[in-house]
């Protein structure tokens, strides 16, 4: 059984069957938000993380929201194996024994955060001259900035609506800031679709972004305040973007994205809508999981929200750090890809 699927968007294959498969030919490195989907890939996270970008020495521009940020948060620290392990530990060992509220789900939330970060974790992201960090935070508007639950939940279904007839839509309900370092905003402006605010990350600001990033409506409160970009009700950054879509400059070198699934879709609100898909991945790489493999997997799947729910916390905690030592198979399928020299991926988005 085959584990782990490299899709080529079309410039990106001519150019990897040309010259190989290289950390240099990528400048760009995507994580999406998908809750707790990324413990199903995590060893070629760490592979790619600690082996692949190893040596790097110009600018990797990583894009990051919700879990997908806290991932990259990981990366772009000194010591980036002991932050991912961090995360592992804090994410699977939230406990909710009962329903828990909003507020209780963000104090755990806020602990994860602190613990990624660690001691000196936020300084070296802060001060990293190679890993640019840009992590993706959304605004609410009109019915979407509202305290109660009621009215959010109201929102958000207007947003659902309006969203099935336009994307562009989203631009009445959410506003999308992207925080990025010092001298380093400007590079993900081709974010144009909807409106958006470029904000600067500092020191008082990125446990506050990192928070906000993964603050899913109704199920956690919002950050009330973000220095640098105001007040307001800031939330999640997957509902603008979940798995991303804009154009990916050939210029500017080829983007690398270790996914969950082999679909993409641009924002959260587009999970159900089978005709909205992403179109801008002509020049990027897809590493995801088989669907032999996730089969193959505790459960048939990877891990959720849903297993909140379904499974009690001790049966949850097991299953997630299985998914996490059996993902160790999808870093030893990229590093024979990697190092092998007969690597043809497969095409993707024709």
């Amino acid at each position: 059984m085959k584990a782990l699927r490299l899709l080529a968007g079309k410039t990106a294959m001519k150019t990897i069957c040309e010259q190989g498969l290289k950390p240099e030919l990528f400048s760009r490195l995507l994580a999406a938000s998908g809750g707790p989907k990324w413990i199903g890939i995590a060893g070629l996270d760490k592979y790619l993380f600690n082996e692949f970008f190893k040596e790097r020495q110009t600018p990797l521009y990583t894009l990051g929201a919700s879990s997908g940020a806290w991932r990259l948060a990981c990366l772009a620290q000194q010591d980036r194996l002991a932050a991912y392990a961090r995360l592992e530990d804090y994410y699977i060992g939230q406990r909710y024994d009962v329903k828990p509220s909003r507020e209780e789900v963000s104090r755990q939330v806020s602990g994860i955060v602190q613990a990624i970060l660690g001691d000196t974790g936020a300084l070296e992201l802060l001060q990293n001259p190679v890993i640019r960090s840009h992590f993706v935070v959304c605004r609410g508007k009109h019915l979407n900035r509202v305290n109660g639950k009621l009215p959010l939940a109201l929102g958000l279904s207007l947003t659902a609506a309006t969203n099935a007839l336009s994307r562009r839509s989203l631009g009445w309900h959410f506003e999308r800031l992207v925080f990025s370092q010092k001298d380093n905003e400007s590079h993900f402006r081709l974010l144009e679709d909807l409106p958006t605010m470029q904000c600067l990350l500092s020191a008082q600001n990125l446990n506050d972004v990192l928070q906000a990033t993964g603050s899913i409506p109704l199920l956690l409160a919002p950050v009330k305040a973000i220095a640098g970009a105001g007040q307001g009700h800031f939330y999640d950054g997957g509902i603008t973007d979940y798995h991303f879509d804009f154009p990916l400059e050939q210029h500017q070198g080829l983007t690398l994205y270790p996914h969950f699934f082999p679909e993409v879709k641009p924002g959260w609100f587009d999970k159900s809508l089978p005709w909205r898909q992403a179109e801008n991945y002509h020049n990027a790489l897809l590493l995801v999981p088989s669907a032999e493999y996730i089969a193959s997997l505790p459960y048939g799947k990877l891990p959720d929200r849903d297993d909140f729910k379904t499974l009690d916390t001790d049966t949850r905690q097991r299953f997630w750090r299985n998914a996490i030592e059996m993902s160790e198979r999808l870093a030893a399928e990229f590093h024979e890809a990697f190092h092998g020299g007969n690597l043809v991926p497969e095409p993707f988005g024709e």
